[in-house]
């Protein structure tokens, strides 16, 4: 057990660390993505004319703000769960049957990281430019010039599920310290300000 909480405590860290960082990008991704609908509400209501770059721009912050906050979601354990089969079970079970579920998540998840990369990052569609997302002062970056590369909004899925698999590790390494009885020397995961699905 001591060489699991060896391997724990720095992914405990990196993880903490990550999501941390990601949930600043998320808030700010979460406040520039209202503005933009907000933004785009007055111009179609009030001026009847909305730029048509808005709800692309909207549409960026909703990917990267669930990108970057579902692995803190899981994390903490604020996905909907049923546990009703979990709270029967003696404890070693529960938590069996909970490293099977962790097992099938991570299989899951690895089959999403190669699709995220090779089906949306690294595609013909990724490859593209946005049709309306522009930089901001004529600033041309990479072979779209002006415009924003799709491969942009498309990363949001691929940085998510690589966040989502730490943290799937993570997890995993919890649970088998806690089926061999360690689970005193673990740390408590629902210290952040975050509302569960209680």
């Amino acid at each position: 057990m001591a060489v699991l909480l060896r391997v724990l405590w720095p992914l405990e860290r990196l993880n903490t660390g990550l999501l941390a960082v990601g949930r600043v990008i998320a808030v700010i991704a979460l406040a520039i993505m209202v503005c933009l609908i907000l933004g785009q509400v007055f111009f179609r209501y009030v001026l009847n004319d909305a730029p048509n770059w808005t709800e692309e721009g909207a549409r960026f912050g909703m990917l990267w703000m669930t990108g970057l906050m579902a692995p803190l979601a899981y994390r903490q354990g604020g996905f909907v769960a049923i546990d009703m089969l979990e709270r029967a079970l003696s404890k070693a079970m529960a938590t069996l049957l909970g490293l099977l579920l962790l097992f099938i998540a991570l299989w899951v998840l690895v089959i999403a990281w190669d699709k995220g990369l090779n089906n949306h990052v690294d595609s013909l569609s990724g490859r593209g430019c946005s049709s309306s997302l522009r930089w901001p002062f004529g600033i041309e970056i990479g072979k779209c010039g002006e415009k924003f590369a799709n491969s942009y909004q498309y990363a949001a899925l691929w940085v998510g599920v690589n966040l989502l698999i730490l943290v799937n590790i993570e997890l995993i390494l919890r649970g088998i310290i806690t089926l061999f009885g360690g689970e005193d020397r673990l740390s408590d995961l629902s210290h952040d300000k975050m509302a569960g699905a209680d």
